[in-house]
């Protein structure tokens, strides 16, 4: 099931591997509502799908059992910082390798996705290897340089400043981290 294209779907519905059946259930009916294709506003027919399917797999206990026994190494896979990025030393140095490792995971996940490039504070934190409280400091510094967003979903996105920030610094956009369909990684 994951070997071919790996579908994040815990990501599609924005809630955590942890996640209840009754938050996904009420996550799922606020973006059903959302991407409706009935919604003139918002609706997307194709996120529609993407979080139908999600939520299908997700609150059945047997297709979750399954899609967990693969997912966490499938997700490590898929968006793996290089060793020397993902444990940076506590330094002022180690400090700029973490603001340029969130800004670089931000950026793939914009590249992935334009639209919808959100990724919560305990993806970050699980991708760079720190616990979120060791970079609540780090998201607060680059909200305020406006180089990330916070969307009314909680998860973080980058700026356009945030963007240009990290191309004139050619810091970790590392093409392979670059993502070419739903969760398939570019070689």
């Amino acid at each position: 099931m994951l070997d071919e294209i790996f579908i994040d779907y815990y990501e599609d519905l924005q809630v955590s591997p942890n996640a209840d059946i009754e938050t996904i259930n009420r996550v799922y009916r606020l973006l059903a509502r959302k991407w409706h294709p009935d919604n003139v506003e918002t609706g997307n027919p194709a996120k529609f799908n993407i979080i139908n399917e999600a939520y299908h797999v997700l609150t059945n206990p047997e297709k979750r059992a399954a899609y967990d026994a693969g997912y966490e190494n499938q997700r490590n896979k898929s968006w793996q910082l290089p060793a020397a990025e993902a444990q940076p030393t506590r330094t002022d140095e180690g400090d700029h390798a973490i603001r340029y490792g969130i800004l670089s995971i931000l950026y793939a996940a914009r590249r992935q996705d334009a639209e919808n490039p959100n990724i919560g504070m305990w993806r970050l934190a699980q991708l760079l290897g720190w616990p979120e409280k060791e970079i609540d400091f780090h998201i607060w510094y680059l909200k305020e340089k406006k180089w990330i967003n916070r969307a009314e979903t909680g998860g973080f996105s980058i700026t356009v400043d945030g963007a240009d920030v990290l191309e004139a610094h050619k810091t970790s956009i590392q093409t392979q981290r670059l993502l070419t369909e739903r969760g398939q990684v570019n070689e």
